[in-house]
């Protein structure tokens, strides 16, 4: 009864530290801090060292939470791994991948032996075991952060062969470090019972490692059979328990050794769950779903992860060690340095860009957080302690990590964001590409309703024998960037592309990156093309869907279709923006509205708003508005100046 009592007062305290967690994680990012460092930083202030809301005697009943975590991270760390994304650049990745390992050992190997009579875990123990605490720290130095990587390149829209390079090496070593780690708790194992070190060891750690390599195959079988559950949620739970029930029977056959030989059976629960992962991602066809349900699922399971490491964050080690935590940051990047460089010029790649590859490696979280703390599950006598200096250099790298990484790519010139929006000055104004019917025709109906309209064609032919009436139009050579910007785009509030969809999406492109225009209209001839252009947050007409759309439209709601179409020549639809700083944080209820003019929606921020009385304006909103032309022109002056 004591023992449930305890549980369900664990259980709410640790669902209330989780939540608070979450929001301290949305502090840290509008900071530009990484999520995760919120998250630690919410589980250290309710540890035991701080507020102590989780006492140091609860932390063994965590340990569940723990693997099931990192058996998930294990299972995302595989799907990341898509052969396709690294056998384009695989001979420059192996070694830079080869350089790193080799460096980054051997210079955190040495550090660990030169600091080991200033740390209180590692003065007075054997040679033997001190050798095995360098071997297992500098392990954990070698790791990456792929999920950081991959939320950076993304955000960044970067691609390119220093793209390429970092992500195919970062989400690769995740495999390879698992490997080397298996092998150095073999080796440190093995050192601290005093076995001696031969050859037959190395064969029977590769023997070992290749039979968990083999049970994750088989898994990954079941993981597949998993994937295909009827519901996502039934899916998410089953992968969960699947997770802790890898390490469950790791824990049950962890002394069981068939025949006394030195090898057991799940030895390695990291590598056979990655392995799992790295199989339904490459090797079934149900990859797709798989990521799918990875990418839904790894916000809580991080936010549960990092809140836990917070919270068993060994404080008085780090207090003690902040200065070894320092020194072992430098090391690191140090060996990675040398080690990309050592790694390149042995391939001779001597690409665009390499010097900065170092700083795509720096970032570290998930997997190395989990060997760190398997670390002090398996070694209990100085484990934790190392698990704690260890997380300390992993928090240190995943503070400035990632926006070195920022700034190398964008250095490297391979970010491809959504470029400052000019300013438009005066009247609305729009640039139409493409000189044909409809488009004049838009063009002129645009200048009814007092927009400033310009052409652009390559088509010289176009402007012979058009209406005296018709707008101007410019005839370019090519659609370059310095065309562009004596054409005015920079100014514009909207471009309109009614060209081939080839040329359509390079100029979609071209406009995204150079001027970041928000509304970008294009008319899609090729169904195939309509991904590409959302992705670049164009507007997309397909003529014949639309068509379909607008005569539904006139069944359900004729009246509104009207107004919509133009049809009704006493009210009109406008899209206002709100520049008026007077009106910051004023009701809709006190706006004082011309009694003709209705309230549609408000867009803040790209998000859609369900608008009431009580709704708070602020500059920036897109206001949509229903009125007469004269009473909408009021409201625009009142929105805008």
């Amino acid at each position: 009864m004591e023992l449930l009592r305890s549980l369900v007062a664990l259980s709410a305290a640790l669902i209330i530290i989780v939540l608070a967690a979450r929001q301290m994680g949305g502090i840290f990012a509008r900071f530009r801090l990484p999520l995760i460092s919120g998250f630690l930083f919410a589980g250290i202030l309710t540890g035991p060292f701080v507020l102590d809301f989780v006492h140091t005697e609860n932390m063994g009943q965590l340990l569940p939470l723990d693997e099931m975590s990192l058996a998930f991270i294990a299972f995302a760390a595989g799907a990341e791994l898509e052969l396709k994304v690294i056998r384009g650049y695989l001979r420059s990745i192996v070694a830079l991948i080869g350089g790193q390992v080799v460096a980054v050992m051997a210079l955190g190997i040495g550090a660990f032996l030169l600091i080991r009579n200033r740390l209180p875990f590692m003065t007075g123990l054997p040679e033997n075991e001190v050798m095995a605490i360098a071997l297992l720290g500098a392990t954990i130095m070698i790791a990456r952060s792929p999920s950081s990587a991959i939320a950076i390149i993304k955000e960044l829209r970067a691609r390119g062969p220093f793209t390429h390079k970092v992500l195919g090496a970062t989400v690769l070593m995740d495999a390879v470090v698992i490997v080397v780690f298996t092998a150095s708790v073999s080796v440190a194992a093995a050192l601290i019972e005093g076995v001696d070190f031969d050859v037959r060891l190395l064969l029977f750690v590769a023997f070992e490692i290749l039979l968990d390599i083999g049970l994750g195959i088989l898994l990954g079988l079941l993981l597949h059979t998993i994937v295909r559950l009827p519901y996502d949620w039934l899916k998410m739970a089953a992968i969960l328990l699947f997770g802790l029930s890898i390490f469950l029977i790791s824990t049950l056959l962890h002394d069981f050794h068939p025949a006394g030989m030195p090898i057991a059976f799940f030895s390695e629960p990291l590598l056979i769950c990655m392995v799992a992962g790295f199989y339904v991602t490459n090797f079934t066809s149900r990859a797709a779903e798989f990521q799918h349900i990875i990418e839904e699922m790894a916000p809580a399971v991080f936010l549960l992860f990092f809140t836990l490491v917070g919270i068993e964050l060994e404080l008085d080690v780090i207090r003690f060690a902040w200065s070894f935590i320092l020194f072992l940051v430098v090391v690191r990047m140090l060996g990675i340095f040398i080690g990309t460089y050592v790694g390149l010029l042995a391939v001779r790649d001597k690409s665009p860009g390499n010097a900065l590859l170092g700083f795509g490696y720096l970032t570290q979280a998930g997997v190395s957080v989990g060997l760190a703390k398997e670390i002090g599950v398996e070694f209990s006598r100085w484990g934790p302690e190392l698990a704690t200096l260890s997380i300390g250099v992993i928090v240190l790298n995943q503070i400035f990590g990632p926006p070195l990484l920022k700034w190398a790519i964008n250095r490297a010139g391979e970010a491809h964001t959504r470029a400052r929006g000019g300013e438009h000055e005066g009247s609305r104004e729009v640039l139409i590409f493409g000189v044909e019917g409809q488009s004049l025709a838009l063009a002129r109906q645009l200048m009814n309703n007092h927009w400033r309209v310009g052409l652009a064609t390559r088509n010289a032919a176009a402007v012979l024998g058009r209406d005296s009436d018709a707008p101007h139009i410019e005839v370019v050579s090519d659609y370059t960037v310095d065309t562009l910007e004596a054409l005015g785009l920079g100014r514009a509030e909207c471009a309109v592309l009614m060209l081939s969809d080839e040329e359509n999406l390079q100029l979609c492109e071209l406009i995204y990156e150079r001027f970041g225009i928000e509304n970008v209209v294009v008319r899609l001839q090729n169904h195939s093309y309509m991904d590409q252009f959302q992705a670049l947050g164009a507007r997309v007409v397909e003529p014949g869907i639309a068509m379909v759309g607008l005569l539904d439209q006139f069944v359900r709601s004729p009246y509104s279709t009207s107004i919509f179409m133009g049809m009704e020549p006493d009210e009109t639809i406008r899209d206002v923006e709100v520049a008026n700083p007077q009106l910051a944080g004023v009701f809709i209820r006190d706006l004082r509205l011309p009694h003709d003019v209705l309230i549609i929606a408000i867009t803040r921020g790209g998000d859609r708003l369900l608008c009431h009385g009580y709704t708070r304006l602020e500059v920036g909103d897109r206001v949509t508005l229903v009125g007469s032309r004269a009473s909408l022109e009021d409201v625009e002056l009142k929105l805008e100046v």
